[in-house]
């Protein structure tokens, strides 16, 4: 499984350090909160807004250089339009992966 990392954070922000620390302090504050969410949706079986949330999720996975799993959240965005939930576990791992590596940020 693929990890997040600061390469494309790095791009963004070039030598730009307080720009830097107002992403992580977005990403820090955001992440858990558009997670919760998701699991809340997930959990009510309104797929309709767990896909809304899965796509807003989708801006942090590619914040957090996560190119394939970007690719799996949106298999798992489309499939949850279609009341599917496949791909959810793949999608979940990525999810703990990032929240993990953002709590170290």
């Amino acid at each position: 499984m693929e990890q997040p990392n600061n390469s494309y954070l790095n791009q963004i922000c070039g030598d730009d350090e307080d720009f830097r620390a107002k992403m992580i302090a977005i990403i820090k504050t955001e992440l858990p909160i558009e997670i919760a969410a998701y699991k809340d949706n997930l959990y009510k079986n309104n797929f309709k807004l767990t896909s809304e949330c899965v796509h807003r999720l989708k801006h942090k996975i590619s914040v957090l250089g996560l190119e394939k799993s970007y690719y799996i959240a949106e298999q798992f965005e489309d499939n949850l339009k279609q009341g599917s939930t496949t791909l959810q576990s793949e999608f979940e791992e990525t999810l703990a992966s990032m929240q993990n590596f953002v709590n170290g940020l």
